[in-house]
């Protein structure tokens, strides 16, 4: 698949495509004889996994890392699952975070609209 193919599918620039193959938060892309990048499945799923692990904060030098450990074989296991799960538990306490936020801000809008907007109201007569 071309790098403007895979692009559109993942939703994710050309660009940002080929810095993610430079840095090494994704494997080495294969090439063509005329040395067009040629995607695999493989290689969508390395890139949807270093889409999602960005966007869930994982950094880069931590992601490279992972690819690095992944190519070193079975005997790595171990330390790439302790970066999935650590990362997961930054995960899960940002949607605490997030959740103690929507809470508060649910408890705001009906403190409006059940006190506030009645005497706003009020006032107006």
């Amino acid at each position: 698949m071309l790098i403007s193919e895979v692009s559109q599918k993942m939703e994710i620039s050309i660009d940002t495509l080929r810095y993610y193959e430079k840095i090494g938060i994704i494997p080495q892309i294969s090439r063509t004889n005329g040395g067009v990048r040629n995607y695999t499945e493989d290689d969508l799923n390395w890139i949807n996994l270093a889409k999602c692990m960005r966007q869930s904060g994982l950094s880069i030098e931590a992601l490279a890392h992972y690819l690095e450990l992944f190519q070193q074989g079975e005997d790595t296991q171990a330390e790439r699952l302790a970066i999935l799960s650590e990362q997961r538990e930054t995960v899960l306490n940002t949607i605490q975070q997030m959740n103690d936020t929507l809470e508060l801000l649910n408890k705001k809008i009906d403190n409006y609209e059940t006190v506030l907007k009645p005497r706003e109201e009020a006032l107006r007569q």
